[in-house]
């Protein structure tokens, strides 16, 4: 962005001036990125939603969770997380393991499963939020553990398969579409979240939502160190590990210093690094939650979050400070509740919206292959209905949800492209959900 002074203004208030374009340049960026994001990844998105369709019958909408007023501990996978579990499990006498054990709930993103597991930890809930097959790795060695997954419509599929544990969904709409208002009215979309595009932020903004007690954050740092990303244990740490040798050592000095990162203080007043992107999440954090006074960070060397901070012993005390009365409580309100929708008549109700999906779509392909006449305006609605094929070309991305007429050929070939592939998905989410009925 080019800053072109038009009047004398910004000589009387330089200040003023220069942090309303500093603010404009952010949100330019932040606007820019999101449209970049949906450019690569707006298709995998879509795909992966249909897929999980076909598995909401087996499980809950995040709204029957509820962890009344019992404290709530919500885990990122940053350095600094090996410090805070190991001075938790010391200071709780290793009651912090099991949830029957304790008296709180922790909430943990995916990417710390393998962190807990070495230290015989289960978390309450994980929350998975990857479209991409990256993080399948997180679930080493859980497979078949009963561990309550928080699942997002746009989630990998194959990640909510992994646990053995309940499945809640909840819903991150990565886009303004139809396709959302369509579940809405069908009463098939699960509870929605504002999207914030971290697993650490989704994970903090679901703590606050199914608990009306404190919650406290940990490894949610926003930088990393010479030589570490992640808490040991995960799959990042691990890959450092295996690749040590005489001639490589842990430090990945290409990586803390690649284009763009930069050293900073943490809430310690150590030097860490961070990145753009890092600093981004960090200031979403603070914009979002800045303000929650049942928020509260434990001290370490993450970067700071705009809330309270507090130390390990007084996270001990908010953790294990209630009455035996509203323990109890807790300990009760910690179970999900039941859906009071029969499974078959949820597999009804999904199957018949896959259906309407289905020939919305085959109408669509018929009338772009010639087979059936193109009506102008019933083209127009088409298009407007199954806007999942086209909201991630860059020119509808780059221009917020507007896409071309229905006369652009260049645009109806690519939409008739997306068509056959997304048909495919919807047969397969039908084939799922029938073959359960």
């Amino acid at each position: 962005m080019e800053v072109i002074r038009l009047s004398g203004g910004w000589q009387l208030f330089p200040q003023l001036y220069e942090d309303f374009a500093h603010t404009l340049r952010r949100e330019m960026a932040v606007e820019w990125g999101n449209a970049m994001t949906l450019i690569r990844l707006g298709r995998l998105y879509a795909r992966n939603l249909i897929r999980n369709l076909a598995l909401l019958p087996e499980g809950e909408n995040i709204a029957a969770l509820d962890f009344g007023s019992a404290p709530v501990l919500v885990l990122g996978a940053g350095p600094s997380l090996d410090s805070i579990l190991n001075e938790l499990t010391s200071l709780l006498g290793g009651n912090i393991e099991a949830p029957d054990r304790r008296n709180f709930g922790i909430i943990c993103v995916d990417t710390c499963l393998p962190a807990l597991h070495d230290r015989c930890i289960q978390p309450d809930l994980v929350v998975i939020l990857e479209s991409q097959h990256w993080n399948l790795r997180d679930f080493s060695g859980a497979r078949g553990r009963k561990i309550d997954a928080a699942i997002d419509l746009s989630a990998l599929p194959a990640s909510a398969r992994v646990l053995g544990g309940k499945r809640f969904f909840f819903s991150t709409p990565w886009t303004e579409l139809a396709l959302f208002k369509r579940l809405e009215e069908a009463g098939l979309l699960p509870e929605t979240f504002v999207p914030l595009g971290s697993v650490g932020l989704s994970a903090v903004a679901l703590a606050l939502r199914v608990s009306c007690g404190p919650v406290l954050t940990g490894g949610i740092d926003f930088s990393y160190t010479m030589d570490a990303f992640h808490a040991s244990s995960t799959p990042g740490y691990g890959d450092l590990e295996r690749n040590q040798c005489r001639t490589r050592s842990m430090v990945n000095a290409a990586a803390a210093f690649r284009e763009g990162s930069f050293s900073v203080l943490s809430k310690t007043g150590e030097s860490v690094r961070s990145d753009p992107a890092m600093r981004r999440y960090r200031n979403l954090f603070e914009q979002e939650f800045g303000k929650n006074p049942r928020l509260l960070d434990i001290a370490g060397p993450g970067l700071p979050l705009g809330v309270k901070t507090i130390s390990l012993a007084g996270a001990f005390t908010a953790l294990t400070g209630n009455a035996s009365a509203e323990v109890a409580a807790s300990a009760t309100a910690l179970r999900p509740l039941e859906s009071d929708l029969p499974g078959k008549e949820r597999r009804e109700k999904i199957a018949t919206f896959i259906r309407r999906e289905m020939d919305t779509l085959n109408l669509l392909l018929k009338m772009l292959s010639g087979e059936s006449p193109a009506d102008p305006a019933r083209l127009e609605e088409l298009l407007d209905n199954a806007d999942y094929l086209w909201a991630h070309f860059p020119e509808c991305a780059a221009a917020c949800g507007r896409r071309p007429p229905a006369t652009n050929l260049g645009f109806l070939k690519r939409v008739r492209a997306e068509i056959e592939p997304f048909l495919k998905c919807w047969e397969m989410a039908l084939h799922q959900v029938s073959f359960r009925m």
